[in-house]
């Protein structure tokens, strides 16, 4: 680096702009932003699996595809597994479980013998029918306290990061096929 150019003006592109409020010589994990969404995301996990507890009851994974079917937003199993991020096999092994509950069927095309349709049964129905309900109630027991602008300013906070985190997997994709095709 000559002594006319910054550190900025040298880094790789991917990491101009980036904030630098995390530092290797004082890093403390519990102090850092993954660490405490993590722990939020367990508490309301725990909470909402404690408050859907009962015979036949969806637990905190299993609500979640329950929920996309009766919305609407997949009807396959490949698609479930997109739309909840899950590889195919763990869907496969979560829809079973749910299967065993009498929550979900699967269900044959006749378009179509190759593809398997799922639906919810009554039962599984009314499940998905308890889950915003229970979401609702959790979610603002953990906002007690916040006043609505507070609200939606962790609600737009998070969506940055959100929006952030897709430009760093973009950036980290690229660097690693970039490693990748130099190692070949």
């Amino acid at each position: 680096m000559s002594r006319s150019e910054t550190p900025a003006q040298t880094a790789p592109a991917a990491t101009r702009g980036c904030a630098s409020f995390y530092r290797p010589e004082g890093y403390r994990a519990d102090e850092s932003i993954g660490y405490l969404m993590r722990r939020i995301l367990t508490a309301v996990s725990q909470t909402v699996e404690l408050e859907m507890t009962g015979p036949g009851h969806p637990t905190y994974p299993q609500w979640i595809p329950l929920h996309k079917l009766h919305m609407g937003a997949a009807t396959t199993a490949a698609e479930l597994a997109r739309e909840c991020q899950l590889d195919t096999g763990a869907m496969t092994r979560l829809l079973d479980r749910l299967e065993a509950k009498e929550l979900v069927r699967r269900v044959r095309s006749v378009a179509d013998r190759r593809v398997v349709n799922l639906e919810l049964t009554d039962e599984g129905r009314a499940a998905a029918e308890e889950v915003p309900h229970v979401l609702c109630r959790v979610q603002n027991e953990f906002l007690a306290g916040f006043d609505e602008a507070e609200w939606k300013q962790l609600q737009a906070y998070l969506r940055r990061i959100l929006d952030n985190s897709a430009v760093a997997l973009a950036h980290a994709t690229a660097r690693k096929e970039k490693d990748d095709s130099a190692s070949s």
